[in-house]
């Protein structure tokens, strides 16, 4: 994998989701100076090669191989979107791992309709279609204030998924598909829930239902924010992060 590596200190691997890549925390890194903020394109995304068939599974362990390259024996992670669902597997199944999870825009799996939609959306990346899908993201996963008062999140989001490779992106709409929720009651860390009050692709319910079943969370909602918090309410989401992570 592309991993991008900035400052020393306690590490902090951040995971990104459908669409996304480092520099889907490229707000966070800076927040986070004092730490060691250890940021990889999953396989298929951003800069990293092509695999023949992702999987959320597959990611959990291209995650821990790279810790393991890195010598880190335990860190902090954070995750976006699909990278919540990697993270809740690793921290259900490689617990020693994990010492936090701070998990933006989370959710528990796909639904049977969401299931259906990431396979439309990867027919429609492989015929040509990564602009109509970067301006649907753009329109249906950003809060109304963003698209009005911040046209430099929703440019990030739009140029994130035009810049990706379309097999590779169609690839891993497939792998989110074929997703299915990990034990969460196994997680023992501390996990912090970061939500936008305004996100219709993992509204707050997920993050409460998640929240129920894990003994030692908690649940922030940012007002007026969709679905890209890191881009979206940066000084949020990066406040939350500086309180939690220690």
């Amino acid at each position: 994998m592309a991993v991008e590596i900035d400052g020393s200190g306690d590490p902090v691997i951040c995971i990104h989701g459908l669409g996304g890549t480092s520099n889907t925390f490229c707000p966070q890194i800076m927040a986070l100076a004092e730490r060691r903020v250890i940021c990889p394109d999953l396989l298929c995304s951003g800069r990293s090669p092509l695999v023949e068939k992702p999987s959320i599974g597959g990611f959990v362990s291209a995650i821990v191989r790279m810790a393991d390259v890195l010598g880190i024996k335990a860190a902090h992670f954070v995750g976006h979107s699909m990278g919540t669902l990697i993270l809740q597997h690793l921290a259900a199944e490689h617990g020693a791992l994990v010492r936090s999870l701070a998990l933006l825009g989370a959710t528990p799996g796909p639904s049977t309709q969401m299931t259906e939609n990431l396979r439309k959306r990867a027919a429609l990346a492989r015929s040509g279609g990564m602009s109509d899908i970067s301006d649907q993201i753009c329109t249906g996963a950003t809060s109304s204030e963003t698209k009005q008062r911040n046209a430099a999140a929703v440019a990030f989001v739009r140029e994130s998924i035009l810049r990706q490779d379309a097999e590779g992106y169609a690839r891993t709409c497939e792998a989110l598909a074929e997703g299915y929720p990990a034990d969460v009651a196994r997680i023992a860390c501390p996990v912090l829930f970061v939500t936008g009050a305004d996100d219709t692709s993992t509204p707050p319910s997920l993050a409460q239902d998640l929240s129920s079943k894990i003994s030692k969370s908690r649940i922030v909602v940012v007002p007026r924010c969709g679905h890209w918090l890191t881009v979206e309410k940066p000084e949020a989401v990066n406040s939350e992060l500086r309180r939690f992570i220690n």
